[in-house]
């Protein structure tokens, strides 16, 4: 062991510490201190630091030093006491609790009563003047540590408990008496030492030793992991270990214990909550085991305590300017502080509590905007099913775009378009979907399919539009041709067969499906960002107020712009309600879908130069009236228009299909001339790996006069809006460049195309042309690419796949579970940015971009534009926007707001 760690300080009276050290004292540890400097009743204790259960943990043992440190602390709380810690005629109890940086309720291990043994309890049953306190005491010491410490099964403690109740008929256990406790602890003893091969440790201060222990080994624990990698908290951190004295609620009618807020944790609004329970220790609360009465009936209980509590959560409110979750316990009238927090609290009140700091002058703007998440606003703009209703589930996936959606089975796309414009409302089941489904997928209210990820076509698509999906629910078994799904059903129910037409419910925000209608609660949230609500409105929803304010808090701070990926003038037109500055990405692949496939179709097939002419004639006034009404929509706002990126095999037919459709024309002696032609044209691009083949600026440089077609469209449709007294502001993108050379020959085409329009409509065009950096080498190469290109636009999506060499179709519903369990990913690397590896390119691209052209503008158009942890890096490195789907631009907006406000460190806490 390193000597300078013999030397570290590895304990900490309460009366050293303060808030600001929750790094090194945990959480609990670092208010217990707070709380004890503001003069506030906390009992005496002292704290083991976070760093020595590092030191634990990385060598298996505690540190030197840390015995002697204890010792000295616990000396000092012995006197301070005037008792010794287990002592028979008087003991000193103390309570062992786990205490990390972050809040992990539940997660580690806590033991109270430690010291008593055989001969202390009749010394505290002397002293407190009542023996069943004493006993009782003693049966939760041994049965806690028995479980926490020695790895009993606590089910057998709970068994025998139970028959002890049984025997004696009674259901509580404040109804049993001295003699039935006393009983009990010798039963419980007599467990450990048949599961243990030891005896129940008598010796104080090895009972304080091994909880100790159990503590740091707790950070380990599965619950404990399995939390952080929820709550993405670093595995590293360690935790603290808390030694209190003990203060018992157990001691009859006059004490008790409970939990406080100083405000609604799920509404927001100020008053008295929380939950007291008349003679009980602190566990009982949150077990449950006993009813507990709401906290204002503590007033009738016990007035001077009831107001020495409210007097002490506004002090805490005010000193800590946040919503405060408090622990306490009173003993025969006096009142002591177990705790306090930063209490969690519902997304609603997050917004409603951090306005109304705000108008209490404890917090500014700034501060306000980090008392609020866009995860917590997503969760605000998302419908939701009642939970009151009652469900039968179906099964589940993977919650792939929030939302609630409810309506008729339906399998195909063409179905669900024919359905929904019948009236009938509609859910697209598929295994999984592909562009071609893309008319149905507007069509639907939601979308299911057994397979892929959070990032499969389904799931991208369905967050672009707002739509609820569920993906990869693999229990669920979809079959197209009979047109049906089958679920398995529990046992004592057979298997559940869902037929075209039955209605069943979504939840993309569980991924749980249920089977027939569950009742939708809609959000005024999202009414509010679509218009349809004013904040200023008198009968306004006080939520929709709060999240206006909050917003207009992120928009005067954010540094960010933040713009729509949109590809109509719809979406475009929802997109800047929800407050877009611009598209940042228009993807024309999903222009030549629909009607036109027959257009791309005769591209493909044209074997001679004026076939292809003629089809790319076709295609041109069809691009250029989409172009002209999205320009329109967003008039005065840039517009990125990322030319032609797919393969073309996904504008083709299935190849399987088409072959039978083929070998059955020829089994009929049917003309099947066309469909020939198409089958070989499908040969002929098939690719084994199409996302890495011939696509992007490989298709403009392939196939002649494609992407000329493209930009022409785009400059023509420019022309007519500015004759229009528009203000067009079209940025033209070309996709996965991997070299310059690539930019500069589609560069020159699309200049000498630009100036051909310019010189027929007698417009003056301000076109401006960039790339997407979507492949490592290009990001490598950014100072060479920067030469050609005005702009850079981050196409996160494809550079996290060629970064990891994942297929983003595939790896989510194949390994990524397993990834996530070992902890080999904290989150997807396709839901948040990877910011040690695709980060690294970002900002080298970033940084060797601008240093060739000072004035390249920088944005982001993956899906990790509208993830509020990916937008804080982008802030971070300089991006000047980022770009995502439009009801994801509240939440970027947002957290643009948040990120600045974070940079400036303005926040107090």
């Amino acid at each position: 062991m390193p000597e300078t760690q013999d030397r570290q300080k590895f304990v900490y009276d309460f009366t050293e510490g303060n808030k600001d050290l929750k790094d090194l004292l945990g959480g609990k540890g670092a208010n217990l201190a707070e709380m004890t400097n503001l003069g506030l009743p906390v009992p005496p204790g002292f704290t083991i630091t976070t760093e020595a259960c590092k030191v634990y943990l990385a060598s298996g043992s505690e540190p030197t030093a840390l015995r002697d440190e204890v010792s000295a602390h616990l000396e000092a709380l012995e006197a301070k006491m005037g008792k010794k810690l287990g002592q028979a005629d008087d003991p000193l109890l103390v309570s062992v609790r786990s205490g990390a940086k972050f809040s992990m309720p539940g997660m580690m291990d806590t033991v109270l009563n430690i010291g008593l043994s055989d001969a202390s309890v009749t010394g505290l049953a002397a002293q407190a003047g009542d023996e069943r306190f004493a006993w009782d005491s003693y049966r939760r010491l041994i049965q806690m540590f028995g479980k926490t410490v020695l790895g009993v099964d606590g089910d057998l403690f709970e068994e025998a408990l139970e028959e002890t109740k049984r025997a004696k008929g009674v259901t509580t256990d404040i109804d049993l008496d001295a003699a039935n406790l006393q009983r009990l602890v010798e039963e419980f003893k007599g467990i450990v030492s048949k599961e243990t091969g030891r005896d129940f440790p008598q010796e104080p201060r090895e009972q304080m030793d091994l909880a100790i222990r159990a503590v740091f080994d707790s950070w380990n624990g599965d619950r404990a992991k399995l939390y952080r990698r929820q709550e993405r908290i670093p595995g590293d951190l360690g935790t603290a270990v808390n030694i209190c004295s003990m203060v018992f609620g157990n001691l009859g009618p006059d004490s008790g214990t409970g939990v406080a807020f100083t405000r609604d944790p799920a509404s927001g609004h100020q008053g008295v909550y929380g939950d007291y329970l008349q003679n009980a220790q602190g566990e009982d609360v949150v077990a449950g085991i006993r009813n507990t009465v709401p906290l204002a009936d503590l007033e009738r209980i016990d007035k001077a305590s009831y107001d020495q509590l409210m007097q002490i959560m506004e002090t805490l409110e005010t000193h800590y300017k946040d919503l405060c979750d408090i622990e306490f316990t009173i003993e025969r009238g006096k009142l002591w502080m177990l705790q306090t927090r930063i209490g969690k609290r519902t997304a609603g009140a997050a917004f409603r509590i951090a306005t109304q700091l705000v108008d209490q002058g404890l917090i500014d703007e700034a501060e306000a905007l980090q008392r609020v998440t866009g995860a917590q606003l997503a969760q605000l703009m998302f419908p939701r099913f009642d939970e009151k209703a009652k469900v039968d589930l179906l099964g589940r996936g993977i919650a792939a775009s929030p939302g609630a959606a409810v309506g008729k089975a339906v399998f195909d796309s063409y179905t669900a378009v024919k359905w929904s414009r019948s009236g009938e409302k509609v859910i697209l089941i598929r295994r999984e979907t592909n562009p071609d489904d893309l008319n149905g997928m507007i069509a639907a209210e939601g979308i299911l399919t057994s397979r892929g990820g959070k990032t499969s076509h389904a799931a991208v698509v369905a967050r672009g539009m707002g739509k609820t999906c569920v993906c990869g629910a693999e229990e669920l078994e979809v079959d197209t041709k009979r047109r049906r799904m089958t679920a398995k059903g529990p046992e004592g129910r057979g298997n559940v067969v869902i037929e075209e037409g039955d209605v069943v419910s979504i939840d993309g925000s569980s991924g749980k499906v249920y089977l027939g209608e569950v009742p939708v609660v809609p959000s005024p949230v999202v009414e509010y960002f679509e218009g349809r609500m004013h904040a200023g409105a008198d009968d306004a929803d006080e939520l929709v107020q709060a999240v206006h304010r909050m917003m207009a808090y992120a928009d005067r701070m954010r540094r960010l712009r933040v713009r729509a990926n949109a590809d109509n003038a719809e979406d475009a037109a929802r997109a800047r309600r929800f407050g877009a500055q611009g598209i940042g990405l228009c993807r024309t692949e999903h222009m030549f879908l629909g009607e036109r496939r027959e257009l791309v179709e005769r591209l493909i097939l044209a074997d001679h130069e004026d076939e292809r002419n003629e089809a790319l004639g076709a295609l041109l006034p069809l691009q250029k009236a989409d172009f002209v009404e999205l320009f329109e929509a967003m008039d005065g706002l840039p517009v990125t228009v990322r030319l032609l990126d797919p393969p073309l095999h996904e504008f083709l037919p299935d190849i399987t299909e088409l072959s039978v459709r083929v070998a059955l024309a020829e089994a009929r002696q049917e003309a099947h001339e066309n469909e020939l032609r198409l089958l070989q044209a499908v040969h002929k691009l098939h690719e084994q790996n199409p996302m890495l083949g011939l696509r992007g600026v490989r298709l403009g440089l392939v196939i002649p006069g494609l992407f000329a077609m493209q930009v022409r469209a785009i400059a023509e449709a420019a022309a007519e809006r500015s004759n229009a007294k528009g203000d067009p502001r079209a940025e033209i993108m070309i996709p996965l460049v991997g070299t310059v050379q690539e930019l500069e020959i589609v560069r020159d085409e699309a200049d000498r195309v630009i100036a051909e329009v310019e010189a027929a409509t007698g417009t003056e065009l301000r076109l401006t042309i960039g790339t997407m950096i979507e492949l490592p080498r290009a990001a490598l190469t950014a100072d060479q690419i920067a030469e050609a290109a005005e702009f850079f636009s981050f196409g996160t999506n494809d550079l996290t796949q060629t970064v990891w060499g994942f297929s983003r179709d595939d790896v989510e519903a194949s390994f990524f579970t397993a990834y996530l369990e070992k902890g080999i990913f904290g989150v997807s690397p396709f839901e948040t940015i990877d910011k040690d590896g695709v980060g690294s390119l970002v900002r080298a691209a970033a940084e060797a971009g601008r240093r060739t052209r000072p004035d390249l503008k920088l944005g982001v158009c993956g899906e990790h534009g509208g993830d509020p942890e990916s937008v804080h890096f982008f802030h971070e490195v300089g991006l000047d926007y980022v770009s995502c789907s439009p009801f994801r631009i509240p939440v970027a907006r947002l957290e643009a707001g948040r990120a600045a406000a974070i940079s400036t460190g303005s926040d107090s806490r």
